[in-house]
């Protein structure tokens, strides 16, 4: 998949890293109201993907300046793309941009494939996406015009495409914590 502008302001991002994965329970950070929440890890080298995003956040400008701003950019402006080798410390935000974005409702997770009985897409646990993790994931991204003014990214549904290194604090299996005997899983002694 690749990422594509669904309309002027929402954005499917395609393979992008989830960090910071709280989309299966919402998080309140410093007293605000708990909200689903989520870290997209952007390689800088994307470049197609980057310009769809800038598109996306150039458009929303434009409707804040119409509707918020009396046709100006504001001098001081949150934006949502933001650059890893600056703000963060962490290997994982190297060489890269990220997006934090968020949302009140639940987004849907899901993975690649559709039930064939029902043709809807299968939902999937905090078991199988994980920070560390890669999904196509959709974000709207809008103007604010609160204390400060900027352009926020709102969470939609999440489609898991690919496993990863689990980032810290990120969901491991036992199968890859611990070592195994094997079993014949037809010895029926048990039974």
């Amino acid at each position: 998949m690749k990422t594509v502008l669904k309309n002027e302001t929402k954005v499917i991002i395609a393979n992008a890293r989830l960090s910071y994965a709280h989309i299966f329970e919402p998080k309140a950070f410093e007293g605000q109201e708990p909200k689903y929440s989520v870290s997209l890890i952007i390689p800088k080298d994307d470049k197609e993907t980057i310009s769809v995003i800038k598109t996306a956040i150039q458009n929303a400008l434009d409707i804040g300046k119409e509707k918020y701003w009396s046709g100006k950019t504001p001098k001081t402006l949150k934006m949502p793309l933001r650059d890893g080798d600056e703000e963060r410390d962490d290997e994982a935000y190297q060489n890269a941009y990220f997006i934090g974005a968020n949302s009140t409702t639940a987004p849907q997770i899901v993975g690649m494939e559709k039930d064939k009985a029902t043709g809807k897409a299968i939902s999937l646990g905090e078991e199988d996406v994980y920070s560390g993790c890669y999904a196509n994931v959709v974000v709207n991204f809008y103007p604010f015009n609160n204390v400060s003014k900027g352009i926020a990214a709102g969470l939609g549904n999440i489609q898991k495409c690919a496993d990863g290194e689990p980032l810290s604090g990120a969901f491991s299996k036992a199968e890859d914590d611990f070592d195994f005997e094997e079993i014949d899983s037809e010895d029926d002694f048990l039974l």
